[in-house]
């Protein structure tokens, strides 16, 4: 009797206020497995930010991964970072409990939204946007 191998990806899940993307990839990046976004998924642009959309397209691409024998997941939050906002959209938290959900099994959660030692300077001059 032969043991399963199992084998990892990980899942990239970019989160702002207005759409969430989610690309699985093998261990070095360079191999996309699955990906999908919140824009797929539904009709409307204002709900592609939404938790409902990040769900379905986090179980559409944990389909996708199984396919092909993804069983254990490291999955990477990110927001939009530098000097936009720094906290992950509302479809972030959607997405991981839903792959919890979709039977892979999740090894590592990391947030690797860039976060700036000296930022670059703010567009908008120096006497600000004007409108």
């Amino acid at each position: 009797m032969m043991a399963e191998e199992k084998r990892a990806a990980i899942a990239h899940v970019f989160s702002s206020k207005n759409n969430t993307l989610i690309t699985l990839t093998d261990l070095s990046g360079a191999e996309t497995i699955a990906k999908c976004s919140g824009g797929i998924i539904v009709k409307n642009d204002r709900s592609k930010g939404s938790p409902y959309a990040a769900m379905q397209a986090a179980f559409k691409a944990a389909e996708q991964a199984k396919e092909k024998g993804i069983s254990n997941l490291y999955i990477r939050i990110r927001a939009k970072g530098g000097h936009h906002s720094k906290t992950p959209g509302s479809g972030a938290q959607a997405v991981v409990r839903a792959l919890a959900r979709s039977g892979l099994k999740i090894l590592r959660i990391d947030d690797v939204t860039p976060i700036p030692t000296d930022t670059t300077k703010r567009p908008g001059g120096r006497r600000g946007r004007r409108v």
